[in-house]
């Protein structure tokens, strides 16, 4: 290989954008943010045994509409990490997995959004009733 033939070929990365590196890294970051929310839950119900007039007031907090907003996130990344958990342990485990695995995330990207436009209408029209 020659220096000008070298020159012209961009440096190769590890990454180069494929769909299955998004969806690893959406994966993470869900599974990351659903063990935040058990550990903020264990946490605060935790309070119960120590002051229950103290655990009222930390849910009193959490009625609010960005907690609401956050309890449809929270729906958004179970769901997404369930699918995509699926998805994973099918290439795992199925001899075909690696062969079908970007149809797969096609799949899961067209459930998760056919699962959370109903459950988004519905839980904004439960935000609307209560804080609008």
């Amino acid at each position: 290989m020659t220096t000008a033939t070298s020159a012209r070929r961009p440096r190769r990365t590890l990454y180069r954008g494929d769909p299955g590196m998004w969806s690893w890294v959406l994966h993470r970051i869900t599974g990351a943010t659903i063990f935040f929310f058990l550990f903020v839950h264990v946490l605060d119900t935790a309070l119960v045994r120590v002051s229950p007039q103290t655990y009222d007031e930390v849910l009193s907090t959490y009625k609010t509409p960005i907690v609401g907003l956050m309890d449809l996130g929270l729906v958004a990344a179970v769901l997404y990490h369930a699918l995509n958990g699926v998805r994973v342990i099918l290439i795992d485990f199925w001899a075909q997995g690696t062969r079908y695995q970007r149809l797969m995330l096609w799949a899961v990207g067209i459930v998760w959004l056919l699962v959370m436009v109903p459950v988004t209408v519905v839980l904004s029209i439960q935000l609307i009733g209560r804080f609008g």
